[in-house]
């Protein structure tokens, strides 16, 4: 399959640099379905659409009856002004591909080409989920596009998604047994004291102050609350507050992310997080207001089809291809698809070398050669999956 991999590699590169070019929002892929849809009528593939909105579902049922695997790609950008210079940068001001979701969905359609093509020897089917909106958190789209029956017809028995890593080298993949992702909670908190004028504090409940305990407090959940062999965070993103340098705040908001691996992580976390909370600013004065929002679950890989796919991954790369490593605490939407089906997530190696920015940088760029190695993977691997399934 390398070869014809490796032929599909301009058609790839043309799709993901168009919608690089042209990204759009969650919920607002309108542009990107209508071109997915036009490839894969191009291939002969059929499909549906509707799900939560601007989702595709394409079906390619094989020669031989068998078991369904589900292959899924995100379609969707990030509110973020580019600063990459690419021939290819975003036409679209505060809009932009940071996350590799253009190169998921060419390297799905790419999939689509390659199986479409084996279907005849192929025993079963495989279904090519493009979905909206994953970077809408806590909401997100796999949820809704599983209320709106993308599974009706054809109900997976195991799911797959790939995701471009710059931590890894283009040639390599990260495949995990278990928790690859973590959940991914927010909250909000407002703290309301007592405000007044900067000379005479005695007359005031300081909510500055109180922010500053509140953000002390929190820490000690994850150093002396969580056991130490598991792993969470707690992070304070964004601070609001004040009127101007001689007033004492009556008021300030708190916005930060909550992550864990495990349910049970998860769990202390949020019960000790409330606790402490409400302790500090009781003790400090004042009150608070806490909206806490149950975000992503953990990606959490079954370790069947995790091995599998290494199986699949040492073949294509060998075992160099194929290093140990450690999960992260990133949210992924298609943790709520795992919840419910079997699966694997696992990352494809993409960076670009030492000028390589994070995922949601503004300087975010892969390699994109990688997605000659991404697609090919996904495709053997699916078929190697089905063969399993069909045993």
């Amino acid at each position: 399959m390398t070869e014809q991999a490796q032929e599909l590699f301009n058609e790839m590169r043309a799709f993901r640099r168009d919608l690089h070019e042209n990204p759009e929002l969650s919920g607002e892929e309108t542009d990107t379905s209508r071109k997915i849809q036009k490839k894969l009528d191009e291939y002969g593939i059929d499909y549906s659409t509707g799900y939560a909105k601007t989702g595709v579902l394409g079906v390619i049922q094989g020669g031989k009856p068998g078991k369904t695997v589900g292959l899924r790609a995100d379609i969707d950008a990030l509110p973020i002004l580019e600063k990459a210079d690419v021939p290819f940068k975003s036409k679209v001001d505060g809009k932009m591909h940071a996350c590799g979701h253009d190169a998921h969905t060419a390297m799905l359609l790419g999939v689509g080409k390659l199986l479409q093509d084996r279907k005849q020897d192929m025993a079963g089917t495989i279904l090519l989920i493009f979905q909206p909106a994953e970077e809408n958190a806590p909401t997100g789209g796999s949820e809704q596009m599983m209320e709106d029956g993308v599974f009706d017809n054809y109900q997976p028995d195991v799911l797959m998604a790939q995701h471009v890593w710059p931590g890894l080298p283009v040639g390599q993949v990260g495949i995990i047994d278990g928790a690859i992702m973590g959940n991914s909670d927010r909250f909000q908190v407002t703290l309301h004291g007592a405000g007044g004028h900067a000379s005479m504090p005695h007359q005031t409940v300081d909510a500055i102050i109180i922010a500053n305990q509140v953000m002390s407090a929190i820490q000690t959940i994850i150093s002396r609350n969580a056991n130490p062999m598991d792993s969470g965070v707690i992070t304070i993103g964004k601070i609001t507050g004040g009127y101007r340098y001689n007033v004492v705040a009556d008021t300030v908001v708190l916005e930060g992310t909550i992550r864990s691996l495990s349910d049970d992580t998860k769990k202390l976390l949020k019960k000790r997080f409330h606790e402490v909370v409400e302790g500090a600013v009781a003790m400090m004065g004042g009150t608070c207001d806490i909206d806490y929002s149950d975000g992503y679950p953990a990606t959490i890989n079954t370790k069947r089809w995790a091995e599998v796919v290494r199986k699949s991954a040492k073949r294509q790369l060998g075992d160099g291809g194929v290093p140990e490593v450690i999960g992260s605490m990133a949210g992924e939407d298609f943790g709520r698809f795992l919840k419910k089906y079997e699966g694997i997530y696992y990352w494809l190696g993409t960076s670009i070398g030492e000028n390589q920015k994070p995922l949601h940088d503004p300087g975010f760029m892969i390699d994109e050669q990688a997605m000659s190695i991404g697609a090919e993977l996904m495709a053997q691997a699916a078929l190697d999956v089905l063969t399993e399934l069909n045993e």
